[in-house]
């Protein structure tokens, strides 16, 4: 029997096309859902080989976000655009450095070569001193001299802060460098320190030109110094106002502190200087004392009242006259005795009369 082709049909009687099929129905889709299986299939395998090669996430491609933190996480070293990039553990850390330009002794660029060596992720930010940002800063954080760095809070998580977190002020969540401690010289000063009440003082105090000193009594160099200061004291005493502020370096002068206070019980009766003079010329003699013996015979000398004298060393009665001078030392990154100033202009050390003329020279002329 002859064995005849069979076409369905559809309704209007003409044969049924592969548009005409429906899944579900009776028509067979199976070759047709095959196909495009495969062809997804081919498109995702493809798409995730294009990814992989750009090193990519999906969503960051999307988005243009950059490169795959996971595949970035197997490499320390990684090139892209021409540049290299190297991976620290350490967080990035910003630093605005307040700064002027025209001041050249306040140049960072070799400061920044050696922060940058032992915290290689800091990224340093300039503020003009006179901006509107730079006078908020130094406001803030009471900054008194130039150059001046405040770090963002990423500091306290890094390696360097660790080893070195006294040489950092932290305020409001802020870091600020203590640049005289770390070396860093200063630049610049914005503001020169105060004669105040109870300082001991000589001159004029009508003078335009104000001379600020910080000494340590036991201080061989300060010694040195205090015979140019007094030379200088007498020939411009009409001209000028000179300030002695107590600075004992206690830690390398056991004996600084108690001469501090004996000058200071001193200058209660009126003989400030004198008892000054006597406290350098004989140095060598107090400086090897362990109590205050020689202080008070000193006062005998001078015929002081000894009883009151006595009575002021023994109660330490100006011992916090004495630190807040400490403070206001600290305040202006002094570490080091003698130090100078006269009025924005700051010496450090021994200078020598000439010098201090000099000094005073500039300051009335400015």
């Amino acid at each position: 029997m002859e064995e005849t082709n069979k076409v369905e049909q559809n309704e209007s009687g003409a044969p049924k096309h592969d548009e005409d099929c429906e899944c579900g129905s009776d028509c067979n889709c199976e070759s047709d859902n095959k196909k495009i299986k495969n062809l997804t299939s081919v498109a995702i395998l493809l798409a995730g080989l294009f990814i992989g090669s750009l090193f990519v996430d999906v969503a960051q491609l999307i988005k243009g976000s950059g490169y795959s933190a996971k595949n970035l996480n197997k490499s320390d070293v990684f090139e892209a655009d021409g540049k290299t990039w190297v991976a620290y553990s350490e967080p990035a850390v910003s630093v605005k450095i307040i700064n002027d330009d025209a001041c050249e002794k306040c140049d960072v660029s070799e400061v920044l070569v050696w922060m940058r060596r032992v915290l290689p992720t800091v990224a340093a930010e300039k503020v003009a001193f006179d901006s509107e940002e730079g006078k908020m800063l130094e406001e803030k954080f009471g900054l008194k001299s130039l150059p001046a760095f405040v770090f963002s809070d990423d500091i306290a998580k890094t390696d360097f802060y660790a080893q070195a977190q006294p040489l950092f002020e932290e305020k409001d969540g802020k870091f600020v460098l203590k640049t005289q401690e770390l070396g860093i010289p200063t630049g610049k000063y914005l503001a020169v320190p105060e004669i105040r009440e109870g300082d001991a003082v000589f001159g004029n105090k009508d003078a335009k030109a104000k001379i600020v000193v910080f000494s340590d009594f036991q201080c061989p160099y300060c010694k040195v110094f205090y015979k140019s200061l007094r030379d200088v004291m007498n020939q411009y005493s009409e001209k000028a106002q000179f300030a002695f502020k107590e600075f004992p370096l206690d830690s390398i002068h056991p004996q600084a502190n108690g001469a501090a206070l004996a000058a200071a019980c001193a200058q209660e009766q009126g003989k400030f200087w004198e008892y000054a003079d006597i406290l350098y010329d004989k140095q060598n003699d107090w400086s090897k004392a362990t109590n205050t013996s020689l202080f008070k015979t000193y006062a005998g000398n001078l015929r002081l009242e000894t009883g009151k004298f006595n009575e002021c060393l023994d109660g330490k009665k100006y011992q916090a006259k004495i630190d807040a001078d400490k403070k206001e030392a600290a305040d202006f990154g002094i570490s080091g005795t003698p130090a100078i100033f006269a009025g924005e202009n700051f010496e450090s050390g021994a200078v020598d009369a000439d010098k201090l003329k000099e000094m005073v020279e500039k300051e009335l002329a400015e």
